[in-house]
């Protein structure tokens, strides 16, 4: 199988470490043809493709810009993989495996404890307009790890839930195309502790945890040396 691009939603920052490492981490563990950033490009940050994205509205509605443009490039592989800026590949990988949390409904009670707000109204929303489509138990794709991409499927889920103000883009992309995948729990870690799953392949951050806990420690450590996505001495 012929290696995927890489695209990559950026919100507007001039730092962003937890990108400088995740490309580390991608670099180092994902197999991978180009990468993109959409939306902002940090300073330090070449040899990469980049689309610029105007971000004016949430940060919902800027990743659904920023997806919607990187399904339209014509110089984006048909299918890539879609990351965030804090998810970092710990192990290498042959390939990126298709990955999903479980039922929906088995998945809202989380963030219904966390009073989540419009994230959980989205989730619920999506899950609604799912059931409109057939699907009566989808599977939650809203995991903090690659997942691959077929553009015409998902330009299929944006337009299918292109009025849902918080769509859950990789749940009905997921689940309009069957793509089915292997569970997993999240490994989003939101704290400063040592306790976190070190077995995983896969990681995540919240700023602050990447910037002052354990978890970042521990990426950092293992991702020392610039990836060749990084200007020398910036």
């Amino acid at each position: 199988m012929e290696d995927l691009d890489l695209v990559v939603p950026v919100r507007e920052g001039a730092v962003n470490q937890q990108l400088r490492y995740a490309l580390r981490s991608w670099e180092a563990n994902l197999p991978h043809r180009r990468v993109w950033i959409v939306g902002y490009k940090p300073a330090w940050l070449g040899g990469v493709g980049h689309i610029p994205t105007r971000q004016t509205g949430t940060k919902y509605a800027n990743t659904t810009a920023a997806m919607r443009a990187a399904c339209e490039h014509p110089e984006i592989t048909d299918t890539f993989l879609y990351a965030n800026d804090d998810m970092f590949v710990m192990e290498p990988l042959d390939e990126m495996p298709v990955l999903h949390r479980g039922p929906i409904r088995e998945v809202e009670p989380y963030y219904a404890a966390r009073a989540s707000g419009a994230y959980l109204q989205g989730m619920q929303e999506t899950r609604d307009l799912l059931a409109d489509h057939g699907y009566v138990r989808p599977l939650c794709y809203e995991l903090h790890v690659p997942l691959p991409v077929g553009n015409d499927g998902m330009l299929k889920a944006l337009d299918a839930g292109r009025h849902v103000d918080v769509l859950h883009k990789r749940t009905m992309y997921g689940a309009l195309n069957e793509i089915g995948g292997e569970r997993i729990e999240d490994v989003k870690v939101l704290h400063r502790g040592p306790r976190f799953d070190r077995s995983t392949p896969f990681l995540s951050t919240m700023p602050d945890s990447f910037a002052n806990g354990e978890v970042g420690r521990v990426i950092r450590s293992r991702f020392p040396s610039p990836s060749d996505y990084e200007y020398r001495g910036r």
